[in-house]
């Protein structure tokens, strides 16, 4: 039997080619790296932040986001320096430093929220102690998912299956059909491909005005717009791990081909003038983890440039959000002034969620049934919940209810305290099982190019930025579309033509 630490080109001392890097040159690029990463995450750019001019009091609020804003950028920097690569692990934590840390506290300093906070201080001091709870009980269920041996699927005897998901090549060809079919459909029913190209207030009023949307329901548009986009970005997905791990693939013109062809359909539907931007961060994510599934440098690089640009470019990213001459003014006298006029709102709006519950009490499981059941239309189910966001919203009295309802506040409104500290517990613990099953798949040759699960964590990865956001309705409409083809596509047996290289 050949040992897998041996190569046709190396001795047997040899590193084999996809390892992520030699353990001595790492080690001595992450102490060096190290210092001036944890400084700047966790000392340097909180205390420019606290620098800041502002009305901001000073109180226990204060401090109390000053913790949580330098605990989760010391996790940040954990998961940046990490020698093996925790995928949805790191994006959690780039997204709590960011919108749960550094904007919040930006906030608190200059005294200024992107909505009003309509309840009393203690409330947003009970806010910000609940989301540094919720930390702690993520950080516990991935502690206790690394302490639990992974249990390695391994093929019968006569590989009629137990073998690791892969994605079946007929239906793959089939996922190919029915993504150029939805998406063609998704094209012409909005009138064509230039309108993709123009804003997405077009968009929307072409949505509203194509006869898909009823009163009070957005099923028959999510639906369209959710199989119009998930099949196409899935394919390429597939394509683009077929040619980067396969020198067959690679050669052969009709799967080149097939990519470049995915690659413009993607470029239509898929593109970020027409789309949300978390939706575009989504596809970036899913692509660049796929097309580079070994290289740690791409990991780390990623995780680090999400923080410059989530404060430098994301704010300003929603330019062709609407028509020219439509669209906000931008009126910014400091870097920190997006993060306390714009995007970042999960922090009063969990503040605004526990004032909401204080006088409505909890729903006990609505909230989080109409999520699960977001296919049924309101025609059908004429009590089916609201977004969390837009319940609060009206509740304050807003007119502009499309506000965001961070994890944090679908837990706390069903289920209290106790059930979001449980909540949280069980996502740490299947973000970090499933980063160490995505860290096998990608790093040895078992699936293959065919394996579901390197397809799987990339795409959740960059679909944890939506589903942490909020409102959960509205998240999980194209979630289930792709866990549907992924479930259509996998196979768990064993395929000699799956090994070819």
């Amino acid at each position: 039997m050949t040992s897998v630490h041996t190569s046709a080109r190396t001795p047997t001392r040899g590193k084999p080619s996809d390892a992520p890097a030699p353990p001595i040159a790492w080690a001595m690029l992450s102490r060096a790296l190290s210092v001036p990463l944890i400084l700047g995450l966790v000392c340097f750019l909180p205390a420019v932040i606290a620098a800041q001019p502002g009305s901001g009091v000073r109180d226990t609020a204060y401090w109390l986001q000053l913790v949580l804003t330098c605990y989760a950028g010391a996790r940040l920097a954990t998961m940046i320096l990490s020698t093996r690569r925790r995928l949805l692990q790191g994006v959690f934590w780039m997204f709590v430093y960011i919108a749960m840390g550094v904007a919040p506290f930006a906030q608190v300093v200059i005294g200024q929220t992107p909505t009003p906070m309509v309840g009393p201080r203690q409330d947003l001091v009970t806010a910000i102690a609940m989301i540094l709870v919720g930390c702690a009980a993520y950080d516990l269920g991935a502690l206790l998912a690394s302490r639990r041996p992974l249990r390695r699927r391994t093929p019968s005897a006569r590989g009629s299956g137990g073998g690791p998901a892969r994605a079946h090549p007929v239906r793959l060809r089939l996922l190919v059909l029915l993504a150029f079919a939805a998406s063609a459909f998704y094209v012409l029913k909005l009138g064509g491909p230039a309108v993709f190209f123009s804003s997405r207030q077009e968009i929307n009023e072409t949505v509203a005005a194509s006869g898909v949307v009823t009163e009070g329901s957005n099923v028959g548009s999510a639906f369209i717009k959710g199989f119009g986009q998930v099949p196409a970005l899935l394919a390429l997905l597939f394509y683009t791990r077929r040619l980067a791990t396969s020198r067959r693939a690679r050669r052969t013109p009709s799967t080149v081909l097939v990519w470049v062809a995915l690659a413009a359909l993607n470029l239509v539907v898929n593109n970020p003038i027409s789309n949300a931007r978390y939706w575009f961060l989504t596809v970036l994510m899913a692509f660049v983890f796929t097309a580079f599934p070994s290289s740690a440098a791409f990991y780390r690089t990623v995780l680090t440039t999400g923080v410059v640009g989530a404060l430098v470019v994301f704010p300003y990213a929603d330019k062709f959000r609407y028509e020219e001459g439509g669209e906000r003014p931008v009126q910014s006298a400091s870097v920190f002034d997006p993060l306390v006029t714009k995007d970042y709102d999960q922090m009063v709006m969990f503040t605004n969620t526990i004032s909401w519950v204080d006088t409505r009490g909890h729903t006990y499981g609505r909230q989080l049934t109409g999520s699960a059941l977001f296919f049924v239309p309101r025609a059908v189910w004429s009590g089916k919940p609201e977004d969390t966001g837009v319940r609060v919203g009206q509740w304050m009295g807003l007119r502009m209810t499309n506000l965001s309802a961070p994890l944090w506040t679908e837990f706390w409104v069903d289920l209290g305290p106790a059930g979001m500290v449980g909540g949280m517990a069980l996502i740490g613990y299947a973000a970090a099982r499933t980063d160490r099953r995505y860290a096998l798949a990608v790093t040895r040759a078992g699936p293959g190019s065919g394996s579901v699960l390197a397809i799987a964590a990339p795409l959740i990865a960059g679909y944890t930025f939506i589903l942490l956001r909020g409102p959960l309705l509205q998240a999980v409409g194209k979630l289930a579309i792709a866990a549907l083809c992924l479930v259509l596509i996998t196979t768990f047996r064993e395929r000699r033509a799956a090994r070819r290289r």
